[in-house]
């Protein structure tokens, strides 16, 4: 009977760290278009900042081309301020945004 008392409260505590992390509110990078920087370099920087594949880079980077913009991570608001500061780092412009914000 001991075991299972110790092991309720550990279910209770694993519960409530899934809600919680379901609950916390998910931010994302928002890149917009420009009149400014190149296709090839939008493409260019997302593979260098985000690792992604030259496809992946190719696709948002038309995505920000064709729709003015896209979200190009989503995570904690401090990851995603520093994504936006490199960002402009690289000269594109970006904005944090909560997800779901339009």
């Amino acid at each position: 009977m001991g075991l299972m008392q110790t092991a309720q409260p550990e279910a209770r505590t694993r519960r409530l760290e899934e809600t919680t992390s379901l609950e916390s509110p998910v931010w994302q990078t928002v890149v917009w278009d420009d009149p400014v920087n190149l296709m090839s370099y939008v493409a260019f920087v997302f593979q260098r900042h985000f690792g992604f594949s030259r496809d992946r880079a190719e696709e948002l980077m038309l995505q920000v081309h064709h729709a003015g913009s896209a979200v190009v991570a989503e995570g904690s608001q401090e990851a995603m301020e520093m994504h936006v500061e490199a960002m402009h780092g690289y000269g594109l412009w970006a904005t944090v945004r909560q997800a779901g914000d339009l």
